[in-house]
């Protein structure tokens, strides 16, 4: 897990959840945190927040950085105005942590109030005395050694139900906590979800049509298959458990728990159907949102000309990371008879500011180009005046290419933007990447660089943002290498599906940015 999936999956949690390092430094924080104590941030010391009780508090945190599983405790601060709060406590290492010093993750709850994570912890340790009881009255060392070793199976098997379903952001990923993990949980032999989709993901349309049947590994109630429906599993004479699955008063489902064992407590079956309920609705929401950034995303993004003597295919996809729409564009222009511009760029961050200042640039592109599109020097310059005239706090990279249809030349200029690939039949590939300048923005007066090439006959020119090379931790210059390995074997598809595996099928393909594809076939000429 990473830093920024830790912030994605504590931020819609109702309680503080804290991440700090062994000096006490505060790593990450989520939203209940900073509502909690303003002063709860990264780079806050929590000794700063108790500094007449440094040595107790530094104890408490050494406790929790031995443990690998969550241990109780109490923490007690003075917020800004002196007064003292106390929290109850569930402190573990995060063994996740990849920093330069181990890390510690905190469920902070204010005394008197009650919570999910602390119910299932007071489980845990109602379940630890029970084993302590019965080690202490040595009734059957023999039974006491198999009840001891199922107990610590069951909050093993506990704890990595939680962990799956904290670290699961899409459906089809709770979907398989559910069925790999829940099981050994609940003391089943298995577990199904029957869900009603609209309300897990409510459509973004009428018209939209919810996910098909057993999308995800569940079940849509909505939309029953051909069998009976729900509870077709071969059971025996076993009588299959049905739990209600409901989160902020939504009824999602049910969940269908097979094999069940007459030991398991029910107040802890029904906890564990909480835990699942809950985390169906935050993926669900994060799956409509997801939609939501997606859909603006393609409505901003310009429908391109059809123009003859070249061949256009666009891709779009949002960032697996990302929630929000961002400030990518690509775009053709019929300069005049002779010349077609092509453009692709990126305005710095995501958001509706970002893709605001990204369609006002495009339609001032759609302004400069008739003007002076046949120099891309000049089209750079007047973006990046129009950006810090109107836009002067805003950062974006691009790339202005025109087209000679008659001497076939490719004149092109970038600023800051990763360098087109020019594929050739045979599967080589060269970067257009002598005509490097800073990105549009920050700086006014740069003089841009332009460059030329020649196009020969079935050439196909890849423009992309940065989405599609970057890796978290890599070096960019291994993307691009990746990008002309990949070119080597994708280089005789046809132009859309060439767009399509770029985008889609890249192997060990992980993209946490968003990313837009424009490629570009120049057939022989006419």
């Amino acid at each position: 897990m990473t830093l920024g999936l830790f912030r994605a999956i504590t931020r819609p949690l109702p309680h503080p959840v804290l991440l700090c390092g062994a000096d006490g430094r505060v790593l990450a924080a989520n939203l209940a945190a900073v509502r909690c104590d303003d002063r709860l941030r990264p780079g806050t010391s929590v000794f700063d927040l108790r500094p007449d009780d440094t040595p107790k508090l530094r104890q408490q945190l050494a406790v929790w950085l031995r443990s690998g599983t969550p241990v109780p405790g109490a923490l007690v601060l003075k917020d800004a105005d002196g007064r003292t709060r106390r929290f109850r406590c569930h402190g573990a290492r995060a063994t996740w942590w990849d920093g330069p010093q181990p890390a510690l993750q905190l469920h902070l709850v204010e005394a008197g109030a009650s919570d999910k994570f602390v119910a299932l912890s007071e489980q845990v340790e109602a379940l630890n005395r029970e084993v302590a009881f019965r080690r202490a009255t040595e009734v059957d060392r023999a039974r006491l050694l198999a009840a001891e070793q199922a107990a610590r199976a069951r909050l093993q098997h506990l704890y990595d139900l939680t962990a799956a379903l904290a670290g699961a952001i899409t459906l089809a990923e709770v979907s398989r906590a559910v069925s790999e993990v829940a099981p050994a949980a609940l003391g089943a032999t298995a577990a199904e979800l029957y869900l009603h989709a609209a309300r897990l993901v409510p459509p973004l349309q009428p018209e939209d049509s919810s996910p098909p049947v057993g999308a995800g590994g569940w079940t849509d109630l909505d939309r029953p298959s051909s069998s009976d429906g729900p509870l077709t599993r071969e059971t025996g004479d076993a009588v299959p458990l049905a739990l209600s699955l409901e989160a902020d008063g939504v009824h999602l489902g049910m969940l269908i728990v097979y094999g069940s064992d007459s030991s398991t407590a029910p107040e802890h079956v029904t906890a564990v159907a909480q835990q699942i309920a809950q985390a169906l609705r935050r993926a669900g929401l994060h799956e409509h949102e997801h939609r939501v950034a997606e859909r603006l995303q393609l409505s901003l993004l310009p429908q391109l000309p059809q123009l003859p003597g070249l061949e256009t295919a666009t891709c779009y996809a949002p960032g697996s990371d990302l929630l929000s729409v961002g400030g990518d564009w690509y775009d053709v222009y019929d300069v005049d008879a002779d010349h077609i511009g092509l453009s692709i760029g990126d305005v710095a961050g995501h958001g509706l500011p970002e893709a605001t200042v990204m369609a006002q640039v495009t339609a001032a592109l759609r302004n400069i180009v008739p003007r002076c599109g046949t120099d891309p020097a000049a089209v750079l310059d007047e973006v990046n005046t129009f950006l810090g005239r109107y836009h002067p706090e805003r950062m974006a990279t691009a790339c202005y290419l025109v087209f000679d249809r008659r001497t076939r030349t490719l004149l092109y200029a970038t600023a800051g933007h990763p360098p087109p690939l020019l594929i050739h039949a045979d599967g080589s590939s060269t970067f257009l990447d002598h005509a490097t300048s800073p990105p549009l923005g920050p700086v006014r007066g740069i003089r841009y660089r332009q460059a030329d090439t020649t196009v020969a006959e079935n050439d196909t020119l890849l423009l992309y943002t940065d989405g599609l090379i970057e890796r978290r931790r890599e070096d960019l210059a291994i993307g691009m290498r990746r990008l002309t390995d990949f070119a080597r074997i994708t280089s005789g598809l046809g132009i859309a599906e060439l767009c399509d595996r770029f985008l889609h099928h890249q192997p060990e393909a992980a993209f946490p940015d968003d990313r837009a594809l424009l490629t570009v076939r120049f057939p022989s000429p006419s």
